[in-house]
């Protein structure tokens, strides 16, 4: 059985082309799940294990506190897993299947009105090569609204300044060519003007460095973001997806096109891009409640059926 998991890993990194970070959250979810058979009176027994075992397994999580949406990562996993056995004939049945998913819950992503993203641009100064390239992270974030996992991942190559693109790879190694605008050309070319003259004991390609002239790690990102939004905002959750749902909702708060937004964020599905609907239909009430020369009046008041 530990070469059948070998080969089920193997089968995520390779055929399923997940990420690295998304195959150890499936490791350790595995592993979890391991660790909770051996604790039963039977030990590990995976032709024995039932959708009974399964759903306890996945209440003791609930029962510790664990989120719904960290369960359904696990089930997620567990049916992987158990399908992947069943197609190798492995396992003569799944018991993963007809397992009904934990009930979500709906929660609305965090973002930043637009004075607030406005200000985070004003507030850097320029000059120094770690300003120049904070604030063009801050403006590929919010002009593109890509992942923090393809922005740490650009390479100079993938920047084309004439064409106003950028070529990113997203999930599953997808491909998306992302336009810029004016104003995230201008800072990128600062930028890079700035990476040029540093003259880097150490070159790396990657487009964004640190002081060495190594490529900047996602953490090293996510705290650069962090530290460049609190200037400006009050919010306790201040990070590069912050500046995504941003992106998203002031494209849509603007009248763009639900589609057009779901392939500039390299969703597959378009019930993912639909979460921000719900954050765009608050603004349209308030544009028709000022707008509208009927929309506060009351017909069937009091003083009107006088």
């Amino acid at each position: 059985m530990d070469e059948a998991k070998d080969a089920f890993f193997r089968y995520l990194e390779l055929e399923k082309r997940y990420s690295p970070h998304t195959v150890a959250a499936y490791r350790r979810d595995l592993a979890q799940f391991e660790a909770y058979l051996e604790g039963a009176a039977e030990g590990i027994d995976w032709s024995s294990v039932s959708r009974e075992t399964i759903r306890s397994f996945l209440g003791s999580m609930m029962r510790h506190g664990m989120s719904h949406r960290s369960v359904a990562r696990k089930q997620a996993s567990l049916r992987s897993f158990f399908g992947y056995l069943s197609r190798r004939g492995l396992l003569d049945t799944n018991p993963t299947a007809g397992l009904a998913s934990p009930k979500m819950e709906k929660r609305l992503p965090g973002f930043l009105r637009e004075e607030e993203v406005a200000a985070a641009m004003d507030v850097i100064p320029c000059g120094s090569f770690t300003d120049a390239r904070d604030k063009a992270i801050l403006e590929l974030f919010y002009g593109t609204g890509m992942r923090l996992s393809e922005l740490a991942r650009l390479d100079v190559g993938d920047l084309n300044v004439m064409g106003r693109s950028v070529r990113v790879l997203g999930k599953g190694d997808k491909e998306r060519v992302l336009p810029l605008g004016k104003k995230l050309i201008a800072s990128m070319k600062t930028y890079l003007a700035t990476r040029d003259a540093a003259s880097f004991r150490e070159s790396d390609d990657a487009l964004f460095v640190n002081r060495e002239g190594r490529r900047l790690s996602r953490r090293g990102i996510q705290l650069r973001v962090a530290k460049r939004l609190k200037d400006v905002s009050e919010k306790e959750k201040l990070s590069p997806h912050v500046l995504r749902h941003t992106f998203a909702t002031h494209l849509l708060d603007r009248g763009a096109d639900l589609e057009a937004v779901k392939e500039l964020l390299g969703h597959s599905s378009l019930s993912t891009t639909q979460v921000y609907t719900h954050l765009t239909m608050d603004h349209l009430k308030r544009v028709y409640r000022r707008s509208h020369p009927r929309a506060d009046s009351h017909a069937c008041s009091k003083e009107n059926l006088v």
